[in-house]
């Protein structure tokens, strides 16, 4: 009879173990998302936990004031209902604002997964003076999936901020204004929408979509196939924040890109001139190639100090060409960029488990 019941047992606990473990938001309640949230990171505290599912339904979820909500478990999925329906808001006082201060999610974990939903910083950017900057996610971590996230904001809308980090976004939507995609590592956007919003409340002034400050990786940023639609203000690709930026924009489509500035990259650098900026196969929205033939720029970048009673001033600069032949584009491929890791594919396959376990929302 023993045999038989620690028999029964033993299968108890097999069945439990391959159970996928499921945390279910209650719908448009912040409180339940931040509490499902902290319950994550303490059941995936170990890089080995296996994969866990945040489920959260279409609603609005108000964080307020709430900043730097953390995620520092491993393996977690959080998956939205829709990307437009599934819309979590937190929204600073201006006099808060910074780039590590505001994030509504910072990402401290790795194999993190983001699916259907909208991040939206509310900060009122037009009031906030010469400075808003107001981040949804700020990720810290590496090998971050986003499918399908919509990012709102206007000043550093998303911060990757670890060196040697890997990261991927799918079909997403990023909003912005000026260096709206900022920071470090490797990260690829795939199909992406980039959308730069009024510089001013007016609509002057000029936009810089992505300014990396990439040191310990290779590829940097790489916007494959994306989609840059153009509210009113002038725009640039980039510009160099740090180190040795490296950022590369193949099959772009353009919608109005008459709105793009003739050097099409920033030249001024904030901090350096070792900029490494690439293009290839840009198109308009007719899907006509309006890739320029050569583009050569000169970044410089212009220092003052005082020695005494002398001001001493030096420039540094740096002639690159920034159009890329075909043969240099086709090296941009995911597997030379990440090795290993197949963020495509794990994006398929978490996709469809989403899939299965959402018909619960329904």
């Amino acid at each position: 009879m023993k045999k038989y019941v620690l028999l029964a047992l033993c299968l108890l606990v097999g069945a439990a173990s391959k159970a996928q473990q499921v945390i279910t938001v209650k719908k448009g309640d912040a409180k339940s998302l931040i509490e499902a949230i902290g319950q994550a990171n303490k059941l995936n505290a170990d890089k080995n936990a296996k994969q866990l599912f945040i489920l959260i339904p279409d609603g609005f979820y108000d964080l307020g004031k709430t900043v730097l909500t953390r995620i520092t478990g491993h393996n977690i999925a959080l998956i939205g209902q829709s990307m437009e329906g599934t819309i979590i808001q937190n929204k600073p006082d201006t006099k808060d604002e910074g780039i590590s201060k505001t994030a509504i999610f910072q990402n401290r974990g790795s194999n993190n997964y983001l699916q259907d939903m909208t991040l939206k910083n509310a900060l009122d950017y037009y009031v906030a003076g010469s400075a808003g900057r107001a981040v949804t996610l700020h990720d810290k971590g590496t090998r971050t999936i986003c499918n399908r996230v919509r990012l709102l904001s206007y000043q550093d809308t998303y911060y990757s901020d670890g060196e040697d980090c890997q990261l991927y976004f799918q079909d997403s939507e990023i909003h912005g204004t000026v260096d709206f995609i900022c920071g470090a590592g490797d990260v690829w956007f795939e199909r992406c929408r980039i959308v730069t919003e009024k510089r001013t409340a007016d609509g002057s002034g000029r936009n810089v979509i992505a300014a990396p400050r990439t040191s310990l990786t290779q590829w940097g940023y790489i916007f494959n196939r994306c989609t840059v639609e153009n509210i009113v203000s002038d725009f640039e690709y980039a510009r160099g924040w740090n180190k040795t930026p490296h950022c590369a924009f193949l099959y772009t489509t353009l919608l109005t890109p008459e709105k793009l500035n003739k050097n099409r990259f920033d030249v001024r650098g904030m901090s350096t001139v070792r900029s490494d900026f690439k293009e290839y196969g840009t198109m308009d929205a007719q899907g006509r190639d309006i890739t320029p033939k050569s583009n050569v720029l000169t970044f410089a970048m212009t220092k003052k100090k005082t020695d005494g009673n002398k001001e001493i001033t030096t420039e540094s600069k740096c002639t690159d060409e920034t159009i890329l032949t075909a043969d240099q584009a086709a090296a941009y491929t995911i597997e030379n960029v990440y090795g290993c890791w197949q963020p495509d594919k794990i994006l398929s396959k978490t996709e469809k488990k989403a899939r299965k376990l959402m018909k619960r929302l329904q």
